[in-house]
Formats: structure tokens, sequence, C-alpha cells
């Protein structure tokens, strides 16, 4: 009999400790130090038993958990192997990443390290924010403060500096070179997400801006580059807030009747890149975004970006009132801007480069040195979405890029020269998912 009264008691002891067994399945955020800079790589963990398989960093890992001691393995495809050994405390993950080269085995590099699971992705009840910018970056750095930290629905409304440092009033806060708004940290970004910006109103705030009358040289011949070798002045811009239109404030005989409509835009927006980069100048441009120059990033479209840090770290600015293709001055009609943005986030979604989406077309951008190989990224990067989120085999992917690609130069002026792949909504949507 007091076996049986006992057996209620294990029971109820067994239960106890399982649920005192600690999980590893979820997406977990490390924090350790390579070699002087601190990284935050993404660990997705799934757990089955006692078997535990993930990936991160490249790696496939498989291993076990018993009680609290996680073991994991991996090796790639060239032979290199990473182990972790870790413990786990109050959802707490701390322990020893050791990745040996295969070409030196001799000397692994061996990294304590700390994790703690991602928080969930929620939305909830969506808040506008109005915040007024005090400090503006020239870098498109992780290491900057967030100035405000927002949920995912939520709306941001602000202002930008104009590319020289200048405000709507004509009061100067930064330098030149694109100074920006932000970072804003968006609560439950992870690396390995995607940060969705939709850019609700672009709202010119004065009746000027500034540009001048060069060339970028990616753009001139012998010929031209001789014939405007005298060329460089600045040129003032009177913009026409109520008729929607700019002229040259001083025009010369030929151009005292040229007139252009407004197209406000935003020159650059990006979400930090990860920390293992050196930060990036704000006149710059690559996978994170940055000084892109695409003059359809206006009110009404919307930009994917790879999340490189936790909380995404969004920045913009460099406003421009109108642009043609491929910002030929080097500069835009550069000016201030109040900004309203609405930011949500995919999660577990990769892409390369950074996308546009508007009413009328999805748009990879190529982003490179050459306009040969940013071409040759807006392709790939097209082939990938519309294999991803369209099915396509290799063979229907060539036959819809080949009818209805359309290509555009939308930035030589800096280090990456631009080039975007545009297919018309209207294309895709005769299409079976």
């Amino acid at each position: 009999m007091a076996h049986i009264k006992l057996l209620p008691m294990l029971l109820s002891l067994s239960f106890w400790a399982s649920a005192q067994t600690p999980s590893v399945t979820g997406r977990w955020i490390v924090s350790t130090n390579y070699l002087g800079t601190p990284l935050t790589p993404l660990l997705n963990l799934e757990q089955t038993g006692d078997k535990v398989t993930g990936t991160g960093r490249g790696y496939k890992y498989a291993g076990t958990l018993h009680g609290t001691d996680l073991h994991l393995m991996a090796t790639d495809e060239q032979g290199n192997t990473d182990e972790i050994t870790a413990t786990l405390a109050d959802g707490k993950m701390e322990g020893m990443d050791t990745e040996t080269d295969a070409s030196d085995k001799a000397h692994p590099m061996i990294l304590k390290f700390t994790a703690m699971l991602a928080p969930a992705l929620e939305h909830p009840q969506p808040r506008t924010h109005e915040f007024t910018p005090t400090v503006f970056y020239r870098q498109v750095s992780p290491f900057n403060k967030p100035v405000l930290t927002i949920n995912p629905g939520d709306t941001i409304h602000t202002t930008t500096v104009d590319a020289g440092g200048t405000d709507m009033n004509g009061v100067r806060w930064s330098l030149g070179g694109n100074p920006q708004t932000g970072p804003f940290y968006i609560t439950g970004a992870m690396p390995g997400d995607v940060l969705v910006v939709h850019i609700k109103k672009l709202t010119l705030n004065r009746d000027w801006a500034e540009s001048d009358d060069g060339l970028d040289e990616r753009a001139l011949n012998s010929d031209l580059a001789v014939k405007v070798k005298d060329n460089g002045k600045s040129i003032r811009w009177h913009l026409d807030r109520t008729a929607g239109t700019a002229t040259p404030e001083t025009p010369s005989e030929h151009l005292k009747h040229y007139t252009i409509p407004l197209k406000p835009m935003l020159g650059c927006i990006s979400a930090a890149p990860g920390p293992a980069q050196a930060p990036p100048g704000t006149g710059d441009s690559g996978y994170y975004g940055g000084n892109m120059d695409f003059n359809e990033i206006r009110e009404g479209a919307t930009v994917y970006l790879h999340v490189a840090n936790p909380g995404g770290l969004l920045y913009f600015g460099d406003a421009h009132a109108a642009q043609g293709d491929g910002e030929l001055n080097g500069n835009a009609l550069e000016t201030s801007m109040d900004v309203e943005v609405t930011v949500d986030v995919l999660p577990n979604k990769r892409i390369g480069d950074p996308r546009v989406e508007t009413a009328a077309d999805v748009i990879t951008m190529g982003l490179d040195g050459s306009l040969d190989d940013a071409f040759k990224e807006a392709t790939s990067d097209m082939a990938s979405w519309l294999a991803e989120d369209y099915k396509l085999t290799p063979s229907e992917i060539a036959q819809v890029l080949g009818t209805a690609a359309e290509y555009h130069v939308s930035e030589v002026a800096d280090r990456n020269a631009g080039m975007v792949l545009k297919i018309s909504k209207d294309r895709l949507a005769t299409l079976v998912k």
C-alpha cells in the first residue's frame, strides 16, 4: 500500500522535473567578441527529444541537449568545422564556440559567447510617433545609439536635413555628405528578417533646393568631357509647392521658361550593415541599402531591406525634390523634407539586395562598381524573387525576364553604380502561383 501511495508523488515529481527541463527551440541572439569586434549572429535551433538541429553563420548543426548541457557540431563543404558547447539557465545560454579552419587545424578560433531567445514578433495596437531629430549621422553604423524604439506596424513622422546638413529654416546641423535621420530600432526585427518600409508621405518643407551643372564622368566620352570641363557651378532652384513645379532661380537665356515637376524622393534609406563590416559613409550603398538615389523611392513605394542587426536600425535622408535617372549632375534637387513611414518586419525572409515595390511594379536594385555588374545583380535578384514567390523554374524565369524586364540606370554619381529591373504587376498577375 505504501508503494501505491508514493506513486502519485513520484509521477508529480517526474512531471515537475520534465517541466523544468529547458527547451532550445527558437531563434537565439548570440553575443560574442571576434578579434575586438562585437558580433550578434542569429542561431536558429529546433529540438526533438534530446536531439537538436540548427542553422547559423552558414553552418548546419546537429547535436544533443542533456539536461542543461547543449552540444552542437557542424561541418561545411570546405571541411571547416564549428563546435558549440553551452549551458542553459534562466532562459539564457552561455558557452564556447570553437571554429576550426580545415587548412589550419592546429589553430582553432575559440570564442566565449552568451545568447538569449529573440523576443516574439508582435503587432500591438499601431502607434504614430512624432519625432524631432537633434542629431544626424554621417555613417550608417550599427554602433550609433537608436534615437527611437518602435513596434512593427508603427508609423514615424519626422524630418530630414538636406545633403549639406541644412534644415527647413536654413540652419546647418551637420557637415555635408547626406546626414541621416535615425537609427530607429524596430522591436523583434532580427538578422535573417526583412525590414519593410512603407513610404506614406514625403512633404517638401521649404521653397528652395540646390544642385549644380556638372556631369558625372561615367556619362562622358572624350568629346563631351572637353565641352563640360568648365562646368561645376552651383544652381539654386525655386520650389513652387502649390503648383508642384521647380524652376532655376536665375535661369540662363535658354532656360528662362524651363520648368520640371516636383517628384519628392528619398535618396538614402538603409538598415544598418552588420558589425563585421566597417560602417559605410552615407554616400555609399550596398546590400543594406544606403545612398541608392533611385527616383522611384517616393510616396507610395515600399522598400525591402536585409536585416543584419537586432532591431534593424533604420536610417533615411538625402531628400530630393526631383531627380532624373542616374543622378547625372552628381546630386539632385537637394532639399529638406517631412517624412512619414510605416515600418514592418517579415520574419525569416532573406533577400540579397534591396527591393522596391510600387503600385505598378516590383523592382530589384543592382548596386556595384560598374553598370555591367549592377545589371547582373538586379537580374539575379529578380530571378530569385520569381523563384521564391512565384515558384518559377529557371526556364520560366528566363521567359518572363526576356519578355517583361524593364531596366533603368538609377545611379552613376557615387562609388557604386545602380541599375534597377522592373516587372509590371500586370504581367505577374497572369502567373499561376
